[in-house]
């Protein structure tokens, strides 16, 4: 059975494959940050969930990441077009589908996490139902 895109389920098994990624984890130390993303008239509502790195570990979790160096706010047609890979996420931001507010230079910094984090998500969209 498949996992309904952004449901308390799917954030919980995203979140729990990134908490038991050691590579990942290691890097909780290198890059201190906190993400917040935003999808809006999803099935669910608006639905927010965070990446957080810091203190050693990086957790990605239900809710808004505190402290937010970073927030992303898209609609939900985006948000699937995205992570089914028919819109390329750098389109849309540059198309404005996806809008940005905070310290664009700490992701830069973070690259390292997020090719990390696209494994977790490639490995994920496999259980998923985007429907």
């Amino acid at each position: 059975m498949k996992i309904r895109y952004l449901s308390t389920e799917w954030i919980g098994v995203v979140g729990n494959e990134v908490a038991s990624d050691r590579e990942l984890q290691s890097l909780g130390d290198t890059h201190i940050f906190g993400l917040t993303q935003v999808v809006t008239s999803t099935p669910y509502g608006d639905v927010e969930y965070h990446l957080q790195s810091g203190n050693g570990v990086v957790v990605f979790s239900a809710g808004i990441a505190d402290p937010e160096d970073v927030r992303f706010t898209q609609s939900f047609d985006t948000a699937v077009a995205v992570a089914t890979g028919k819109l390329n996420a750098q389109e849309a931001f540059i198309n404005g589908h996806i809008r940005f507010n905070g310290d664009h230079q700490c992701l830069i910094d973070a690259h390292e996490i997020f090719a990390l984090l696209d494994l977790v998500f490639t490995s994920v969209r496999e259980r998923t139902d985007y429907e």
